[in-house]
């Protein structure tokens, strides 16, 4: 007898089990159903993570977007793979693409936020073979190459592209995407990689019309791996389609190069302060009512100290966060007490955005001249910032 109850008392017990486990499976799939609704409802941002891995199941790349329906307008964040700290989930210092290949990606996205300061409650994870397929079906990716590119892998394999703006197939899109020349750098190789990305969602945008409707939608959303359902995941790809690629500069993670353990690793500028800031500072222009970043600003940078170099760090500082740089040099003199930005076109909005960004308010117009004026030897800038002695590399601090 005593055994029988023992039986009973188990099956019952597993029958509580498998009960509770269907309601937390339920309650799960709706709260996965319902953010994407209610952000969107909301008016509020997407904040997606977008990885794409190779036949090893290692991250080719990892791009932060954040998008906001309402204007159409993007940010996008490149995570480059040998982007270094001390991470909790692995117990070490590392890059933290390690963190992807050993932990899989929700821990993964769950240091990114870390990283970045900032929630991604959205996903979408796919593999090579998958997204050249999709890019078969896009028609393709418009992709402009400057050079020809003719060499050869060191497994045998051709690596053959045409020069000029061209439109790749999915199997140029790998071979795009994987090869690299002697003389290439790291950063050529993120380049092309946020290239892909970008032309990307102009296709997804191109082909609208065609593959967002649910007929269409179950031949390719089981090429997607994410943490939302299949009516979410259409959701997401609807909207993310109508983002202004024309506007969409990547920006990337900025840091100090340092060797650990033979590995090459980007530590973040200012603990990791700066890529926060920047995150924060994009998401406010995606919501802002007035349009301060139509397009990307290009600054001259000039040392009006005797520090060695604090023109070309400010340069870094300022194109980790989408500014362009066209010029440093050192000011007419190394006596600037004071930071000042010159406003070349008379737009004060950017200026005072760039102002922020520095802790810099003193900003000087200058006179715009008109277009029958000529050429002047600033007019390829936007702004010209020349650093005082009130900067400290980072902002301008009062004295």
């Amino acid at each position: 007898m005593e055994i029988r109850r023992e039986q009973r008392s188990s099956v019952f017990l597993i029958i509580i089990l498998i009960i509770l486990v269907a309601i937390a499976s339920y309650l799960v799939i709706l709260l996965r159903t319902d953010f994407v609704a209610e952000s969107l409802e909301k008016d509020q941002v997407m904040k997606i993570l977008f990885v794409l891995e190779d036949e090893n199941k290692e991250a080719v790349f990892t791009d932060v977007f954040i998008y906001y329906p309402v204007s159409k307008k993007g940010a996008l964040f490149e995570i480059p793979g040998n982007t270094g700290a001390i991470y909790e989930s692995l117990g070490r210092v590392d890059r933290i693409d390690a963190i992807y290949k050993e932990k899989g990606i929700a821990v993964y996205k769950s240091e990114i936020e870390k990283l970045i300061g900032t929630d991604l409650p959205i996903y979408l994870k796919v593999d090579m073979k998958q997204f050249c397929k999709f890019t078969d079906l896009l028609g393709g990716l418009n992709i402009f190459i400057p050079s020809p590119v003719e060499s050869e892998s060191d497994d045998g394999s051709l690596w053959l592209l045409p020069s000029g703006a061209v439109t790749l197939d999915g199997d140029k899109i790998k071979v795009y995407l994987t090869y690299l020349l002697s003389d290439e750098t790291d950063k050529d190789v993120r380049e092309r990689q946020q290239h892909v990305m970008v032309s990307f969602l102009e296709a997804l945008n191109r082909n609208r019309g065609v593959f967002f409707s649910k007929k269409s939608f179950q031949y390719y959303q089981n090429y997607f791996t994410t943490n939302v359902d299949s009516e979410s995941l259409l959701t997401v790809l609807t909207e993310i389609a109508n983002v202004d690629t024309e506007r969409l500069a990547p920006q990337t993670v900025s840091g100090s190069t340092r060797i650990v353990d033979g590995k090459e690793l980007v530590f973040p500028f200012y603990d990791g302060d700066l890529i926060k800031e920047s995150v924060q500072k994009s998401t406010t222009q995606l919501t802002a009512t007035e349009d301060v970043n139509s397009r990307i600003y290009v600054l001259e940078i000039q040392n009006g100290t005797l520090v060695q170099g604090l023109a070309r760090n400010t340069a870094v500082l300022l194109q980790g966060v989408g500014y362009d740089v066209l010029n440093t040099m050192n000011a007419d003199t190394s006596d600037y007490e004071k930071t000042v930005i010159i406003n070349h076109i008379g737009n004060m909005a950017a200026a005072k955005t760039l102002g922020d960004f520095i802790h810099c308010t003193n900003i000087v117009e200058e006179q715009v001249q008109p277009e029958s004026a000529g050429l002047q030897a600033d007019s390829m800038v936007d702004f010209t910032i020349i650093l005082g002695k009130d900067f400290n590399g980072r902002y301008v601090v009062e004295r």
